[in-house]
This record gives structure tokens, C-alpha cells and sequence, in this order.
């Protein structure tokens, strides 16, 4: 009896060790950050993020997020800490979180600071590729202790990412202006994960030199770098106006073939699973502008 008394108190001892084991997670940004127990309390600073926490699972505990945080139907109904680039830090930290997910391109660098200042736990995203939404996947549900269901998510995304990756491996290449505003003209430019969707699909970044993520370039630079196909995106399902404007270059090769296509932003510039439904479209659209090549 005594052995078996020993033997029970020390699995019990073992259990409550496991369960108040401290969470590590390594963020994008190199830093380790340590919880003492899942969040149960999270604010995102960005529309992307507050997507990925609800695919980890972990949407109960998002209590906080920026504006235009609208997917799933859910998000539109949390509280909002103004905008990804402005945010509201009061607000955040009237919120009381035990976890704050900031956007290293996209947030403010000193208010992220200020949030540490406050003493708020930050976990630093940035997935730059397009294999590293399944690990920001992974990492979140760690984070919010929805590992089962993260893990799931985070594993058919790279079935699919691979299977997508296995039909265009071999395709000729096809130059692609990837158009994400007007005025300024902004594209995207080699570390942006649009170009490593381009990539994914045969196509090749015109800008893909560049080293900014959101780099502005100028109407003689893409009339120069001849794309055969433009990709544009806008402000939803609807076609930009101004995808039209390139019509008037009628010796540009994207324009001689019509090969002037558009995206959904919500599903081709978000960091989210949903990425790769973008990614399909895109390398379609590629498709169609190889069919129109002309015959040898």
C-alpha cells in the first residue's frame, strides 16, 4: 500500500507539473515568448491575424482586434483597437490581454514597443512565405491551447500548398505585374508572400528585385519590364476601374493578349488559409495567359 500510495502521489505530482508547464513559442521576430498557461484573452492587430486565431480554434479568446477585422462573420462583432497602423493603446490595454499578436510590417514599431512597456505579453508575426501561414497556424493554436485543431488546419494547408506547388512546378514561366493600388502605383516586392504565390504558380514578379514589401514604382517601369500578364486586386470581388487604365498601352504584351485579371484582396493578400484559395486563382489566371501565347 505504501508503494502504491508513493507511486500515486508522484504521477500526481507529475500531472500538475504538465499542467502548469510553461508555454514557449519562438515568434517571428526571434524572441521567445513565455505564457504560464494558455491565453485566454487575445488581441490582434491586424485583419489577418484575428482570421488565423478563429482557423487555430481559438477564436473564443480574441477580445480585441483592428478595424476591418471582418472573417469570419464573427470577428465584426469584437471590440475594435483602431486601425493596424494606428492603434489605440488605451483601448488595448483596457482590454486586459494576456496576449497581444502584433504584425511586424504592418504595426507601428514604437506602439508595439509601448505595449511591451505596459507590460502586455507580444508575440511578433510575419509570414513572409507561403508555407509559414501553416506555422503561424501551429504557433497560435499553441499559444491559446487549441493545438488539436490548429495542428488540422495547419496540415491540410500544406496538403493543398503542395499538391497546387505539383501541378505548376513545370510550366513556363510567365512575368507578372502584381498591381495593388492605383495611385501611388504599388506593387509587391521580393519578400511580400504574393510573390512567393507568383512563384508558387511558374510566374515570375516583375519587381521581385526589390526589397520593400509594398514598393511604389512608376508607369514607365512597368511599360519597361513588359509583363505578360497584370494582376490586380482593389477593394473586393468587384474589378477595379482602374485595371482598365492599362488598355491604352496597347504595345504592352499583358495588354495585346488581355491578359488583365483581378483577385480578391480578402483572399490573396492576407496572411490567412484562405491564401491559398488566391493562389489558385492566380496560377488559373497564369494558365490562361499561357493559352494565349501565340503559335511557334
Amino acid at each position: 500500500m505504501k508503494t502504491g500510495s508513493a507511486w500515486l502521489f508522484a504521477a500526481s505530482l507529475a500531472l500538475s507539473s504538465l499542467a502548469h508547464a510553461e508555454i514557449v513559442v519562438r515568434d517571428d521576430s526571434g524572441r521567445d515568448v513565455r505564457l504560464k498557461a494558455p491565453a485566454k484573452r487575445i488581441v490582434t492587430l491586424a485583419p489577418h491575424l484575428a482570421e488565423s486565431l478563429y482557423a487555430a480554434g481559438s477564436g473564443a479568446a480574441l477580445v480585441g482586434t483592428v478595424d476591418y477585422s471582418d472573417y469570419p462573420p464573427e470577428a465584426r462583432k469584437v471590440a475594435r483597437v483602431g486601425g493596424y497602423s494606428r492603434l489605440d493603446l488605451e483601448a488595448i490595454a483596457a482590454l486586459k490581454p494576456d496576449l497581444v499578436i502584433a504584425w511586424q510590417s504592418g504595426n507601428n514599431a514604437p506602439q508595439i514597443e509601448k505595449l511591451r512597456g505596459l507590460g502586455l505579453t507580444v508575440f511578433i508575426s510575419q509570414p513572409n512565405k507561403m508555407e509559414d501561414v501553416a506555422d503561424q497556424v501551429e504557433r497560435m493554436g499553441r499559444l491559446a491551447g487549441s493545438e488539436a485543431t490548429a495542428n488540422g488546419v495547419a496540415s491540410q494547408f500544406r496538403k493543398r500548398l503542395e499538391a497546387l506547388r505539383a501541378a505548376n512546378a513545370n510550366k513556363p514561366k510567365v512575368r507578372v505585374f502584381y498591381q495593388i493600388w492605383k495611385s501611388p502605383l504599388t506593387t509587391v516586392g521580393r519578400p511580400q508572400i504574393i510573390s512567393d504565390a507568383i512563384r508558387l504558380c511558374s510566374g515570375e514578379n516583375v519587381f521581385g528585385q526589390l526589397e520593400q514589401m509594398a514598393p511604389t514604382v512608376t508607369v514607365e517601369a512597368v511599360l519597361e519590364a513588359d509583363p505578360e500578364a497584370i494582376v490586380a486586386t482593389g477593394m473586393g470581388d468587384a474589378r477595379p476601374d482602374w485595371l482598365g487604365d492599362w488598355d491604352k498601352w496597347t504595345r504592352m504584351t499583358a495588354v495585346k493578349r488581355g491578359n488583365l485579371f483581378h483577385i480578391n484582396p480578402d483572399i490573396m493578400q492576407r496572411h490567412t488559409p484562405r491564401i491559398l484559395d488566391g493562389a489558385e486563382k492566380l496560377c488559373a489566371h497564369l494558365d490562361v495567359a499561357r493559352s494565349r501565347r501565340p503559335a511557334k
